[in-house]
């Protein structure tokens, strides 16, 4: 009886922790940076390269260490903001000790060094400025209106940063989708601002809807949408993704519906609907990047069966 107490009590300390690193995006990021290096950085290399590549494991197991550390300091500096707006979610995030979260915290962000440092200097630099740079966004530029946007966009395409400096390999797709994600991102963190406006409002936090309202941060939402249209129309006419241009055009239809619902919306509910919308359209296009060119992933089935 006093076996299965204490099990209980592991399992559930080990929920609460991957509920603090959020150990479904962790997941996302081992499989779009894998994806991304199979099918956009590196193409002329077989499957199994790619795959068995050691520092490419080091690259991607140091960005999952850096993320996770992350969420654990967002996790620790915004407490007072998380039991206002996501009350549920915070109760079971504190049956891990704050003292054992800043603990891991420190490991994790050691190891993400260690494991840098076994790649490249380069590698260890960035991975130290990624650190600092998470740091920095969650202990002062969140609060503040612009810096705290830009921040956390740049934060979140950063994985794709680390698999780009590990090949070397730029083109005028990778321009294109990196844009795309960014402006994406930026709008998806204008609707979490709005969803997250009372918590914000009641510790100070100098967010975006805080500082400049409701109607601007839409405004400036749908004005980033349409740039993101405009470039979805000049990225599927003037360069060659394969089937992955269907994938779009139904960004194209959904970020349109989107646009339009963020003109009639006004309550926490629609703001977080639409918040996830983008969250699934993010993941979806993690999926995709297998179909940006067929020749290579037919090469690759054939690789694997033949």
């Amino acid at each position: 009886m006093m076996l299965s107490f204490k099990l209980k009590r592991i399992l559930l300390k080990l929920f609460s922790l991957l509920s603090v690193i959020r150990g479904y995006n962790i997941l996302v990021v081992i499989i779009a940076q894998y994806l991304a290096a199979i099918f956009i950085f590196s193409p002329s290399k077989t499957l199994y390269n790619i795959v068995f590549d050691v520092h490419l494991f080091y690259i991607v197991f140091a960005t999952i260490c850096v993320i996770a550390a992350g969420y654990i300091i967002n996790n620790f500096y915004d407490v007072p903001v998380d039991r206002i707006n996501r009350p549920f979610k915070t109760r079971i995030d504190n049956y891990v000790r704050q003292s054992t979260k800043l603990k891991i915290y420190f490991a994790l962000n050691f190891i993400a060094f260690v494991f840098g440092c076994l790649i490249s200097w380069r590698a260890a630099l960035f991975f130290s400025v990624y650190i600092f740079a998470i740091w920095l966004y969650s202990h002062k530029l969140k609060k503040y209106p612009v810096f705290g946007l830009l921040s956390a966009a740049l934060l979140t395409i950063s994985p794709f940063l680390a698999v780009f400096i590990y090949f070397k390999n730029i083109s005028v797709s990778i321009i294109f989708y990196a844009v795309f994600l960014f402006l994406v991102v930026l709008v998806r963190e204008l609707l979490k601002d709005l969803q997250n406006l009372k918590g914000a409002i009641l510790n100070n936090y100098d967010t975006f809807p805080v500082i400049y309202g409701e109607r601007k941060t839409k405004q400036l939402a749908v004005l980033l949408l349409l740039v993101t249209l405009l470039i979805i129309v000049t990225f599927t006419t003037n360069v060659t993704i394969g089937v992955m241009k269907y994938y779009f055009y139904g960004s194209f239809v959904m970020l349109f519906f989107i646009g339009i619902f963020i003109c009639i919306s006004s309550s926490l509910k629609h703001y977080a609907i639409l918040h996830n919308l983008l969250k699934i359209l993010l993941l979806t296009g993690v999926i995709w990047l297998v179909l940006i060119d067929k020749t290579i992933l037919i090469e690759r089935v054939l690789h694997l069966f033949c």
